[in-house]
């Protein structure tokens, strides 16, 4: 009777829940508590900066104030966890919040230079003729219905066309010698590609200045600030494509020589199209930087006003235009210069989904 009294004890009632194993909390989970911690401490810490920086202090300054009210939410915020958590979930939680801090200024630093930018640049966008025109015979105070940007934008497309055509087989190439082909000079070449991603664009401005200018007698033309652009965007295209080209794993290559390709079948036919996501990649962070340069056209070109095709003659462009008309310090020239400074975004916004979608199709393709 006492071992069934014992058992009849032990076994769970009717209706009661069923015993399980306990699991181990999730450390990214957020719960009730988590979310009033850390609403509780963005408070709690804004109300001690509040009244100790301005008032206690006398402190000044939104950065002094932001720095030490981020501070403060650290303290409050890593005692407030401890008090129910162990020792790594709060060292998690601090770590996520900077992490998400961090992520959120750089958001906050890249939306604020966009909204100013058109904000300040709409009222010439609204104009037809600012698309449609060029300034030749138009002063920089000219109403902004007078005027456009035609040539500073066919310039720049013309430049970057022809800096793209030379820098992108040359970046490709020097990628698939640094990864595929090796030897005693690979090294070298990488010394001389890290070296070169660092270039700043004066000196290649300066370098194609006294070499083609000088040297050979070549006029300021947009021929010669794409060359100095060619120069600055081959090292980024060769960096970023030797990552991508490492990327491939080995057994792709293993598997194409089994089946009896050559060296030069591999690379081009298995290597390349695998790594085209990171090739395009490169060649929009090249691109970007090429057709923001401003010191390159300002040594190597002439800001004209009038528009023309042909890149052995002066040839503005859309940064050349922005410096130009920004120096002027005449109130409707600095809005034509916001105006092409958020055309400039809009090109290089467009030529980055065009390239994801044409690298995304091939893929789906294949």
């Amino acid at each position: 009777m006492t071992m069934l009294a014992a058992v009849e004890v032990d076994e769970p009632g009717e209706g009661a829940p069923s015993a399980s194993p306990r699991s181990p909390r999730r450390i990214r989970a957020l719960t009730g508590d988590d979310w009033l911690s850390l609403v509780g401490a963005l408070v709690s810490s804004l109300a001690v900066v509040t009244i100790v920086y301005l008032h206690v202090l006398d402190g000044s300054g939104v950065l002094g104030f932001a720095v030490c009210w981020y501070l403060a939410f650290l303290l409050i915020y890593a005692s407030l966890v401890a008090l129910s958590n162990p020792r790594p979930i709060v060292v998690e939680r601090l770590v996520t919040a900077t992490l998400y801090l961090a992520a959120a200024v750089v958001v906050f630093a890249l939306a604020s230079t966009v909204i100013y930018t058109f904000s300040q640049g709409w009222r010439a966008m609204v104009h037809v003729n600012f698309y449609t025109h060029d300034m030749s015979g138009v002063s920089s105070n000219a109403p902004l219905n007078q005027g456009g940007i035609l040539h500073a934008i066919v310039g720049s497309i013309i430049e970057v066309s022809l800096a793209v055509a030379v820098s992108v087989p040359l970046g490709i190439g020097t990628a698939v010698y640094m990864t595929e082909v090796g030897g005693h000079g690979s090294q070298l070449v990488r010394t001389v590609v890290e070296a070169m991603t660092a270039l700043p664009e004066i000196l290649a401005g300066l370098f194609v200045y006294v070499v083609l200018i000088v040297g050979f007698g070549l006029s300021k033309s947009g021929l010669a600030a794409s060359v100095a652009m060619a120069v600055t965007m081959v090292p980024i295209i060769a960096r970023a494509g030797e990552v991508a080209l490492r990327v491939v794993p080995s057994g792709l290559r293993e598997a194409s020589s089994a089946l009896g390709a050559n060296h030069w079948k591999t690379t081009s036919k298995v290597v390349l199209p695998s790594a085209r996501s990171g090739l395009a990649t490169g060649t929009i962070l090249a691109v970007a930087r090429g057709i923001g340069e401003t010191a390159i056209v300002l040594i190597c070109s002439a800001a004209s006003s009038f528009l023309t095709f042909d890149p052995t003659l002066p040839m503005n462009s859309l940064p050349l235009f922005i410096y130009t008309a920004y120096t002027t310090h005449e109130p409707t020239a600095i809005e034509r210069a916001f105006g092409a400074a958020s055309v400039l975004l809009i090109m290089v916004l467009m030529l980055f989904v065009v390239i994801r979608l044409v690298v995304r199709q091939k893929g789906v393709q294949r």
